[in-house]
């Protein structure tokens, strides 16, 4: 049985260390834990671990400067950051110093979706632990700011649910999302009265943006009553698409196809049908038919890159044929 990849890890929460610590030695040896920059190159050059799991932001000596010391010393340890630091340019300076990973320690909600749509039960336990240690994370910096803990967290859920959602409680009537957007803008947040499409995370991937924008308007009534509308609307930006591509404006064509981007999800919403589960759907049929395209290709001579649309577009139709 092959030994144990060895982890010296880096951070300067000391309860994140130890989440750290149990989520990795069922798999890894740690060998040891640092608080700050100059104790990780310290213990990093007597223990000389196989991999460093840093933070950027940590006291004494900052994760890069701790991984520039490291490097001619310890070739082949491999540094890898995980951390909240998003600027792009802190990321191309850390792989310019040779580490072989920068995690966003934001990113894992999208890759708890991610294993959620595949339904993979071992992926979905590893992602939902870091959701745990991302939530961990947050916690311990706002009771170090003395902002709130755990409890606080835990008791203003419960009062934002008996307030958002009373339906759900015994007794109550059914959902009403109209009165839920109400309650919503009459809650107070950064110090004064809420509006309807405050409070969106700016980070949400635009489709998923529009259609939480366009929900909550509908909640307030400004909304098409069937799906007749918006339907009319896509093929009217359709052909604003159209004009604007024959004027030649490479601004006004983006501008838009931003507005029928956005009708096809209003369109979307209205028939009942979630736009990112119909891209992603989309997105792995393309794919699914594209990869049956080369292999037919390959089957009957054909080199991808040098047919001719033509070819290829009758290996397509050939393909849906089969796949239809």
């Amino acid at each position: 049985m092959s030994a144990r990849a060895t982890i010296l890890l880096a951070d300067d929460h000391v309860l994140l260390l130890e989440a750290f610590r149990r989520m990795l030695e069922p798999r890894f040896e740690v060998v040891g834990t640092a608080v700050d920059g100059a104790a990780l190159v310290e213990d990093a050059l007597r223990l000389e671990p196989d991999l460093v799991v840093a933070d950027v932001s940590m006291p004494r000596m900052n994760g890069l400067e701790a991984a520039r010391r490291l490097r001619g010393e310890l070739p082949r340890t491999r540094v890898v950051f995980l951390t909240v630091n998003e600027d792009p340019q802190m990321a191309a300076e850390a792989f310019a110093l040779g580490a072989s990973g920068y995690v966003l320690k934001s990113s894992t909600a999208l890759e708890l979706d991610h294993a959620i749509q595949t339904d993979d039960p071992e992926a979905l336990r590893d992602e939902l632990g870091d959701v745990l240690l991302h939530l961990a994370f947050q916690i311990v910096i706002a009771e170090e700011r003395s902002q709130f803990n755990a409890e606080v967290v835990t008791r203003s859920l419960e009062e934002k649910m008996w307030r958002r959602h009373p339906h759900l409680y015994a007794g109550a009537k059914g959902a009403d999302h109209a009165h839920w957007e109400l309650v919503k803008r009459r809650e107070p947040r950064a110090g004064g009265k809420r509006g309807t499409l405050a409070g969106l995370p700016p980070t949400l991937p635009p489709l998923l943006a529009a259609y939480r924008l366009q929900e909550r308007a509908a909640g307030v009534g400004f909304d098409w009553p069937d799906a007749a509308g918006p339907m009319h609307k896509v093929k009217e930006e359709i052909a604003e698409v159209e004009q604007e591509q024959r004027a030649g404006s490479r601004e006004q064509v983006e501008s838009e196809l931003g507005d029928l981007l956005f009708a096809v999800v209003n369109l979307a919403r209205k028939l009942g049908i979630e736009p990112n589960r119909a891209l992603e759907r989309a997105n792995a049929k393309f794919k699914h038919r594209f990869e049956q395209v080369e292999a037919l290709a390959e089957e009957r001579g054909v080199q991808i890159g040098r047919a001719s649309l033509e070819e290829l577009d009758k290996l397509w139709e050939e393909v849906k044929t089969r796949t239809a």
